[in-house]
């Protein structure tokens, strides 16, 4: 399912190497699996200290079920766990017009860097839990699977 919404080999590579530490979701509809979403752990490099926060990457959904509401549905099961765990703020790189709907912004408009100049301003986004503080600001840092997989900027 990942490789239809895809169309490549890179992202199913990096949902297999990631699935050891991560939060994943899956959307079912009559026993098919339909929706798919990763939450992983990464870092912000903030000046006072390093803060453990997540990225969402990927999210998929099987071409026929697209523009149904399951990715969202799935983006807000996501938040909303990782909210109960203390997760501080969640981060991704995707489109804003899609992404806005539920609750992401730029994160360039909160003191936050992106970790490549690879990702263009706007597709770099934040969303802001009930743990995050004020002082939390600084570099976005993804974990090292990104980069191996070649996953970091959009393609």
């Amino acid at each position: 399912m990942v490789r239809q919404a895809f169309g490549d080999d890179r992202v199913p590579g990096l949902v297999a190497a990631l699935r050891p530490a991560t939060l994943s979701l899956v959307a079912e509809e009559a026993g098919e699996v339909v929706g798919h979403i990763m939450f992983s752990p990464c870092l912000l490099d903030a000046p006072a200290r390093l803060v453990e926060v997540q990225t969402l990457s990927p999210l998929s959904v099987a071409p026929k079920w697209q523009r149904r509401g399951i990715g969202s549905a799935l983006i807000e099961a996501g938040l909303r766990e990782l909210d109960s765990r203390g997760v501080p703020l969640v981060f991704l790189e995707g489109d804003p017009r899609y992404y806005s709907r539920v609750g992401f912004t730029a994160g360039g408009d909160h003191g936050f860097r992106k970790p490549s100049l690879r990702i263009p301003d706007q597709a770099f986004q934040v969303v802001r839990l009930s743990a995050y503080e004020s002082w939390m600001t600084g570099t976005f840092v993804y974990s090292s699977v990104f980069w191996e997989h070649d996953c970091v900027g959009l393609r």
